[in-house]
């Protein structure tokens, strides 16, 4: 087995918790979109996401879903709305939600850079948000390669965004993790041909995410033991 050269992140639910960021976000979407709170719980539900605890449901849309996959599901509950529109909505609460790292960043992500690994973001989330919160976290810098769903690589599971990663840093898959926190993220490392390691700070528990992947880590935070840095 070749040597770890490269390790490509997903965002929500790995660098930042997932719980502790997009909940916030949930409501602020629902209330600005709802004519009251009836509607505003019938879109919750939609989305899988329990209005009355503020709390994501294992299986909502949310979790590992693109922009437009939420809208989908939302277009019911919005017939006079435009698709384009509510994407444009969403990726605009997105840019403001409150990002709770998963561990801090900053230290981690320079011990991985100071080993000479090459780093970057495969996020199903849209490109510009994505790097608001790089951004608002003080790491945009540490990571070679950013990619949304909108980038031009498409979404996960399918492997583009990190093929289009490994091929930016010149490094193989076979010399690459995957590190991610649901089915949608260790599918697509599988897809690429990479190893994938699977991180408890989304929503999918140990049962879920181990059958897919290499290793399942509390959060990155142990990724330098892991890589016996």
């Amino acid at each position: 087995m070749s040597a770890i050269e490269a390790i490509v992140f997903d965002k929500d639910g790995t660098l930042f918790d997932f719980a502790r960021t997009w909940e916030a976000w949930a409501v602020a979407f629902l209330r600005r979109l709802a004519r009251d709170e009836a509607h505003a719980r019938e879109m919750a539900q939609a989305v899988g996401f329990d209005y009355d605890s503020q709390h994501f449901k294992a299986e909502s849309i949310v979790i590992a879903g693109m922009p437009s996959e939420i809208a989908q599901a939302l277009a019911p509950h919005l017939p006079q709305m435009a698709q384009a529109a509510l994407v444009a909505v969403l990726n605009e609460e997105a840019g403001k939600a409150p990002q709770a790292e998963a561990v801090p960043l900053r230290p981690l992500l320079a011990r991985l850079r100071a080993a000479g690994l090459k780093l970057g973001v495969a996020t199903n989330d849209a490109q510009a948000p994505a790097l608001a919160h790089l951004e608002s976290a003080g790491v945009a810098t540490a990571f070679d390669f950013v990619a949304g769903f909108d980038s031009g690589y498409g979404g996960k599971p399918a492997p583009g965004q990190l093929l289009a990663f490994c091929q930016a840093v010149g490094v193989a898959p076979s010399a690459a993790v995957m590190v991610g926190d649901s089915t949608h993220d260790l599918r697509a490392g599988a897809a690429a041909g990479m190893r994938r390691v699977a991180v408890l700070t989304g929503l999918a528990d140990a049962a879920t995410l181990a059958p897919l992947a290499d290793v399942v880590l509390p959060d990155i935070g142990h990724l330098p033991d892991w890589l016996g840095l």
